[in-house]
């Protein structure tokens, strides 16, 4: 799970990556969107998914932007882990 982050800083070790994979990126970001989604591309990972906040910039800094990036992360951790059938 990434928040923000700049996972296509991984180049090719992206081809390798077998664990699924979710991307938080905020929309307000949108150079960060649009390098996440090169590197959702390259992901190796059987499963992979990105998910855009609305109206969140880089730090998600945002009234209830952080509350939403951890609702996600939590509902995705559920359900790869076997905890619950919520998903991002």
């Amino acid at each position: 799970m990434s928040r923000g982050g700049r996972p296509d800083l991984a180049g090719d070790a992206l081809l390798q990556v077998q664990a699924p994979t979710l991307l938080i990126v905020g929309g307000e970001d949108t150079v960060v969107v649009e390098l996440n989604r090169q590197a959702l591309r390259r992901l190796a990972a059987p499963q992979k998914q990105m998910v855009i906040v609305p109206r969140a910039g880089h730090l998600f800094e945002e009234p209830g932007t952080l509350e939403e990036v951890a609702r996600l992360a939590a509902g995705w951790f559920a359900q790869k882990l076997g905890g619950g059938e919520d998903s991002p």
